[in-house]
């Protein structure tokens, strides 16, 4: 899902898998990865990780499962 922090804080109860991209560049101010209350944390864990070329990652995080 690609929209924006207020989006996925909406649909937060129906994410079940994160995939976070991250470069080591500092742009300024952006938009909140996910922009919610949520009075309860939501465990993910990491089932994928690779390197990009030029320093960058990719991780893939599943929901936990209690």
């Amino acid at each position: 899902m690609a929209g924006g922090g207020r989006l996925a804080g909406a649909l937060l109860d129906e994410i079940d898998e994160l995939v976070v991209k991250r470069y080591p560049v500092v742009v300024g101010a952006g938009i909140p990865v996910i922009a919610a209350d949520h009075a309860t944390a939501l465990p993910f864990e990491i089932t994928d990780e690779r390197t990009l070329v030029g320093g960058g990652t990719v991780t893939t995080h599943a929901r936990a499962r209690a």
